[in-house]
């Protein structure tokens, strides 16, 4: 009860000391019930390991304790363990900079977030956690240059949506050999439907059979999300992404529940019940992520907008589009765009997000703002058929018109031809240009939308009637292909290169990689370039 009580305190002057005095508290203390000797017969580090959310002087480092991944508890006696931890500053290990101890809570999955502090800035640092005799794998982490300093060039991949059942994780090992500072994962973590079954399903209007399966039903109760986030997480490519660099998480829809929004979800549950199904979701989301402690889930409400600074090349705005949103109007279908689109009583960020975001964008002083969400920010419009009319997806900034162009005309005002959007969630790549409306068809600003690791299987290519019909109708867009992948992007000081790079195929292993469509940006002059 102290520890809920201490959790409404978190605002105003103190919040930095309560929440540094917070984590102590979690990571420090030690119980009456620790388990002193813990045994196992396997590695309790099934899971992997991972590191993210990096500063200047450190990154959070995370495992979750998990001999037996997919039974009750994940095998673990349910009582708190000490977990061993160490970073050194070689992949050998040849000389320990910062190590100590972490309780793994049974409340928390048995899961460890450690906030390493300090590190030097902008450096690797490899790290492995320790208990029992067993030895987690060893990850690489790194450290953010300091605010202001001269950064010359920054490499990152964005990924994300990856339905365990539609395919292999072939574009999370071609992440994990990518020389890259860190991933962006722009949601879809896991999907929270039931095991498919052995039947033939449709997919694109295409007969399909899940290559993996689920375990068990469509997840509610905490254990459900708990077990479900267990089953991806033994994926070795998964693991191999993790390891190589610091991620930046942001969840999405499927996380909880297909295509929800703030309290609302698409099957009508009352909002008073739906909260409860979201307290689980986030939950078992921070439990598998490597965010700090200030993302650590009240109820069904969870911070994850936030924003981190490499040096004076760029800003990153990681930015929460499902939390705070409005529903989707005309019952979440594509549809014509009416009058609700433009209702200026429909958000997508929620005003404190927005302000935050806008005050962020307008004292920053980087080359490069960079605003990494989770759905499609262009306004794409396409038709079923040939004659039919011109429809938009209602899930998308295309279905909060207002909140849109209020954004696109902040940025054109205060940071104009810095700001590239990166996102994701249509399982297809999109590289284009960022309009207000067709009557001001002049760039405001760019986005890349990374495709799917392996939501909607091998995929159709790029000469499918949805995307022959989305080029017609949109001359701000540049390229689209229904295929899976990730978007590979290299900034330079003046030039933002992006890769849409893409694999054949990952209903079989060893899918091939290659390069879809390459693009650049100049500096001060927003639109996209063929490079």
């Amino acid at each position: 009860m102290v520890f809920l009580r201490r959790r409404t305190l978190l605002t105003g002057m103190g919040a930095g000391l309560l929440l540094s005095t917070r984590l102590k508290h979690l990571q420090a203390a030690t119980p009456r019930n620790l388990d002193g000797k813990p045994r196992f017969d396997v590695s309790p580090f099934q899971l992997g390991i991972a590191s993210g959310d990096p500063s200047p002087d450190g990154f959070v480092l995370w495992t979750r304790l998990a001999p037996s991944p997919l039974q009750e508890g994940g095998g673990m006696t349910l009582r708190p363990v000490l977990v061993d931890w160490e970073v050194g500053d070689d992949e050998k290990f040849s000389r320990i900079v910062r190590n100590g101890q972490a309780i793994a809570h049974p409340e928390l999955a048995h899961c460890v977030h450690v906030e390493v502090e300090g590190l030097q800035p902008d450096r690797p640092y490899w790290y492995r956690f320790r208990i029992a005799g067993y030895e987690s794998a060893i990850g690489r982490g790194r450290t953010l240059p300091l605010p202001g300093a001269p950064v010359q060039r920054l490499r990152f991949a964005a990924a994300g949506c990856q339905h365990y059942e539609q395919g292999y994780y072939t574009a999370w090992r071609a992440i994990a050999n990518e020389p890259i500072d860190f991933v962006f994962h722009y949601g879809d973590y896991i999907y929270e439907g039931k095991d498919s079954g052995e039947g033939i399903h449709k997919m694109n209007g295409r007969p399909f059979k899940a290559l993996r399966r689920h375990v068990g039903p469509e997840c509610y109760s905490l254990d459900e999300y708990r077990r479900r986030y267990a089953l991806y997480k033994q994926d070795p490519d998964l693991q191999a992404a993790h390891a190589a660099a610091p991620w930046l998480v942001s969840s999405d829809d499927h996380e909880v529940d297909n295509n929800w929004a703030g309290d609302t979800d698409q099957d009508g549950t009352p909002p008073e019940v739906f909260r409860q199904r979201r307290t689980s979701a986030m939950q078992a989301y921070y439990e598998h992520m490597p965010l700090r402690i200030r993302s650590l889930p009240d109820g069904s409400h969870m911070q994850m907008y936030r924003d981190f600074r490499y040096g004076d090349l760029m800003n990153i705005f990681v930015l929460d589009t499902r939390q705070y949103r409005s529903d989707q109007v005309y019952g979440d279908h594509d549809a014509p765009q009416g009058p609700d689109v433009w209702s200026p009583e429909r958000t997508m960020m929620g005003a404190p997000q927005e302000q935050w975001l806008f005050d962020g964008l307008g004292r920053s002083d980087t080359r490069w703002n960079m605003l990494a969400h989770q759905v499609m920010m262009m306004d794409l419009a396409h038709r079923k058929s040939a004659h039919s009319e011109l429809i938009y997806s209602m899930d998308q900034w295309s279905g909060y018109l207002y909140a849109r162009k209020r954004l696109l005309q902040f940025i054109d005002q205060h940071c104009p031809g810095n700001v590239v959007n990166v996102t994701g969630d249509a399982h297809r790549h999109f590289a284009g240009d960022l309009v207000y409306d067709p009557d001001h068809p002049k760039p405001v600003s760019v986005e890349f939308l990374a495709t799917s690791i392996s939501s909607g299987s091998d995929g159709l290519g790029d000469d499918d009637a949805f995307s022959r019909s989305v080029r017609r109708e949109n001359p701000q867009l540049k390229a689209t292909t229904d295929k899976r992948g990730y978007v590979l992007c290299d900034v330079g000081r003046d030039v933002w290169h992006a890769d849409l790079k893409v694999v054949d195929k990952v209903m079989e292993h060893d899918g091939q990689l290659s390069t879809y469509a390459s693009f650049a940006v100049e500096r001060g002059r927003p639109g996209l370039q063929k490079a």
